[in-house]
């Protein structure tokens, strides 16, 4: 006997065997029990979720020897042959192949005779989006008052091209893509039946490769068994899809974390040893960064038995969740960016030094107090874990031995306890050091809203106000503190407290100085001698915003 397939083996003959698509099952069956038909059905829904088996099961159901019911016997000559594809009176017609209003034409003409066997005649018309409009016109009639004797089943993946005309002679159900669980328990089940052995990674990949789809699921599985020679191996199955080892993933983070891009860049040139799909690589990476978020925010949707629970909660742990945000929109764009990189392996290096360029720097020891709290708890705690890139007083930055000589810098305390400066000197003081720094982009602006709070010997406290709170990046804080650093020739550290102060930062003594300004230069436009006259001759206005002091 010929080999049968898994998905025309494994096609649901009953409502009961359906998956996935409870809610249009349960209007059918009680439409059905209470005998309350309609003449015409629509099912849309992706490819592989059921559309022409619910149509063959409706068929059934309505042409069953015993009665219509919503539980056909299944073993009856109606029920039989619809399952084999023989019955006379279930016409399915592919409106792909049979477009033009001729055909329809000729389909609909036979409409009016009465059933040679069954109950009813059933017309199923699969992707009926493919017919031309004169097609849907002449079938129009037929469709809204057709005999008691015929049903219409019509079925398509995209409803939008159908016109309203047929939509509202129609019961509509929109059918659901399946879910990747609900997909590999159903593999799962039915290789139990078929008595060959699988691993759960191997199904989760099946599910996941299958978008939704059940027969694409099937046909891959059945690829899978071929491939394996019986069996159902994760390493086999990721090997025939060319999928991304999250090994790889997970070593590409540990890289990212360390700093060490010469090791991501290593794990890039395996993957293309091995041939794997960068573009699959990035879709990965974006769910991996999905899940990370997802065990950083709400932890208890981690499953206890996922394989890689650990290694999720580790990295959520070690990564900030605004980093991890970011990284996600370098992994989904870098992804739609890979056309036009030079090539796929070009562009997927461009998107993980992008991620590395942008990564915040550790707190030293940080990574190992987090995964000891995470061993400890169990569960990541945003509260008590140590977050990378989160704290707000960062490590003093390393200074190389400058090769010239120092700029003078000013007068510093000479204990190196921390003094309090007064408000006076304060914003003097910072506004000569402002001037002799000048810092540049996101770290200017920053130092520009600031006051001086105390300088010390090796430490600078600044006061930012509270509205000012967007400028506090952790890049801008490293470039500020940098430039301190390089300046006074030692190591500098930044601390920055939100606070409102006295308002008497660079940026307002700039505003100042630029509004003096205005205001001589309009008090020097209307003292203008010729300007006066201009105004008491032609009555006129003098437009201030038009002025520009020099």
């Amino acid at each position: 006997m010929s080999y049968q397939v898994l998905a025309r083996k494994w096609r649901p003959r009953t409502f009961a065997s359906l998956v996935g698509q409870e809610h249009v099952v349960r209007a059918l069956e009680h439409a059905l029990t209470a005998q309350r038909l309609h003449h015409a059905y629509l099912f849309t829904g992706t490819r592989g979720v059921g559309k022409t088996t619910l149509a063959r099961i409706l068929a059934k159901a309505l042409n069953c020897e015993a009665g219509v019911s919503a539980a056909p016997c299944g073993v009856c000559s109606a029920c039989q042959e619809i399952d084999t594809g023989r019955f006379v009176d279930l016409l399915e017609v592919d409106a792909a192949t049979n477009t033009r209003v001729d055909e329809m034409r000729q389909l609909l003409e036979n409409a009016v005779y009465a059933p040679t066997r069954g109950r009813f005649k059933v017309y199923v018309i699969d992707e009926v989006h493919m017919l031309s409009n004169s097609a849907f016109n002449a079938m129009l009639k037929t469709l809204e008052e057709p005999p008691e004797h015929v049903k219409f089943i019509l079925a398509t993946t995209d409803p939008q091209k159908i016109p309203v005309t047929v939509l509202s002679r129609c019961l509509q159900f929109n059918l659901k893509q399946m879910t990747q669980p609900l997909i590999a328990n159903h593999l799962r089940q039915i290789l139990e039946v078929e008595a060959i052995s699988a691993e759960a990674g191997a199904l989760q990949l099946l599910a996941r490769s299958a978008s939704g789809s059940m027969r694409d699921a099937l046909s891959l599985l059945d690829q899978a068994i071929a491939h394996g020679s019986g069996r159902v191996e994760e390493a086999q199955v990721r090997q025939m899809l060319g999928a991304v080892d999250l090994d790889h993933l997970f070593s590409i983070l540990d890289a990212l974390l360390a700093g060490n891009a010469a090791a991501m860049l290593q794990v890039v040139d395996d993957m293309a040893a091995r041939s794997l799909s960068f573009d699959a690589a990035l879709q990965e990476l974006a769910a991996l960064f999905t899940r990370v978020q997802i065990a950083q925010l709400a932890p208890q949707a981690i499953a206890d038995d996922l394989p890689e629970r650990v290694q999720l909660l580790d990295i959520a742990a070690r990564l900030d969740a605004e980093y991890v945000q970011l990284a996600y929109h370098i992994a989904v764009h870098g992804r739609q960016e890979l056309p036009l990189a030079p090539d796929e392996h070009a562009g997927f290096v461009m998107t993980l030094l992008r991620l590395h360029a942008f990564r915040p720097e550790p707190e030293e020891g940080a990574g190992r107090r987090a995964l000891a709290a995470a061993s400890s708890a169990g569960r990541p705690s945003t509260k008590s874990l140590p977050l990378v890139g989160a704290t707000k007083q960062p490590p003093p930055a390393r200074v190389e031995a400058p090769l010239a000589a120092p700029r003078p810098a000013p007068a510093l305390p000479p204990t190196p306890t921390p003094a309090r400066v007064g408000p006076a000197a304060s914003a003097t003081d910072w506004h000569e050091l402002l001037a002799v720094l000048k810092p540049s982009g996101m770290a200017r602006e920053l130092a520009q809203h600031c006051e001086l709070r105390e300088l010390a010997a090796g430490r600078i406290v600044l006061q930012l106000a509270p509205r000012h709170r967007h400028l506090l990046m952790k890049a801008a804080q490293d470039k500020l503190q940098q430039c301190l650093a390089e300046h006074f020739a030692l190591p500098m550290q930044l601390s920055i407290v939100v606070e409102d102060g006295s308002g008497d930062t660079p940026a307002a003594a700039a505003r100042r100085d630029r509004q003096e300004r205005m205001d001589r230069a309009i008090a020097s436009v209307e003292q203008d001698g010729f300007v006066r006259e201009i105004i008491e001759m032609f009555d006129a206005t003098l437009i201030e915003s038009s002025i520009k002091p020099v």
